[in-house]
């Protein structure tokens, strides 16, 4: 079951927290945020071009748009980003909840963007923050801007958001579990949630291969899983690094798998031996990926 693939280091990152890890065609390249860092990232891989743009505040996430620009999640807010100097406020999915901040974010199938929200869980410089209980949310935000708190459930660490067919999968990261949901593509709503999958360990970002098989970054555990369509475990792909956070499909015919990865919490004299740690990956999954969806609004 386990994988001996072959691991190119794209880029020595160093990253925080490398997440929200895209492909963007047109351009053959990478876009990412270091959320600790305070930075958005961006990688031509055929060319090695890299440019890199400060934020003011922490980033959790990227979406591309569909127009221009992209959708940041930025500490509580929602900001629409043109690669400037700008972030402008689309929606706080949560202003009556000052302790808590977006987490993970994506776009379905109809362009409508999807956040989940988390206790933060980062001070202030930038170190780590304990968690007491699940008091994250999912939102579905319209391409309006209009905002819906998108089920009743709770979240400790949101992560994970993909759709096939009339399903969303989601995870909660400290409850190390991945979950499915009924989804209904023309109103966005969702129920009907069941447990997907629960190896140990911590489940972290995911994406989806052509087989609408399922891989899922596995947070400290130094690997990738890899979960068939009704959440067995099908393969397990080890990485040099400890903490995997994000992956994506990219690259020619969409079938280079890219990693980024996080030195968030590792200890000095662990990172002194292992400088690779916070690197972006790249490895032939043996299979081709799926475009994903870009925000409508």
């Amino acid at each position: 079951m386990a994988t001996a693939s072959v691991i190119d280091i794209v880029h020595r990152a160093a990253d925080g927290v490398g997440e929200s890890l895209r492909w963007i065609e047109e351009d053959h390249a990478l876009l990412w945020v270091d959320i600790t860092g305070q930075a958005i990232k961006r990688l031509e891989v055929r060319t090695g071009r890299y440019e890199e743009w400060r934020t003011p505040g922490f980033p959790a996430a990227i979406v591309p748009r569909q127009r221009s620009g992209s959708v940041v999640a930025l500490g509580p807010r929602v900001t629409l980003f043109n690669f400037g100097d700008r972030f402008d406020t689309l929606v706080v999915p949560e202003p009556n909840h000052p302790e808590n901040r977006l987490n993970e974010a994506a776009a379905d199938p109809l362009g409508r963007l999807w956040v989940g929200t988390m206790q933060n869980n980062i001070a202030a410089d930038g170190t780590p923050k304990s968690i007491e209980g699940r008091k994250g949310s999912l939102y579905r935000i319209e391409a309006s801007g209009e905002c819906r708190r998108a089920c009743g459930d709770a979240f400790a660490i949101t992560n994970t958001l993909v759709w096939r067919d009339r399903v969303m999968i989601t995870a909660d990261t400290l409850a190390g579990e991945l979950y499915a949901y009924d989804y209904d593509r023309a109103s966005g709503h969702i129920g009907n949630r069941r447990l997907f999958a629960a190896e140990p360990g911590y489940p972290d970002g995911s994406c989806l291969d052509v087989e609408g098989y399922l891989w899922n970054a596995r947070f400290g555990d130094s690997c990738l899983l890899r979960f068939d369509t009704q959440g067995q475990l099908d393969r397990v792909v080890r990485l040099p690094v400890r903490n995997p956070t994000s992956c994506c499909f990219g690259g020619d015919g969409l079938r280079t798998l890219f990693v980024a990865s996080a030195r968030f919490g590792l200890e000095p004299d662990h990172l002194a031996r292992h400088p690779d740690e916070g690197a972006v990956l790249a490895l032939d999954a043996g299979v081709a990926g799926v475009r994903t969806y870009r925000f409508a609004g």
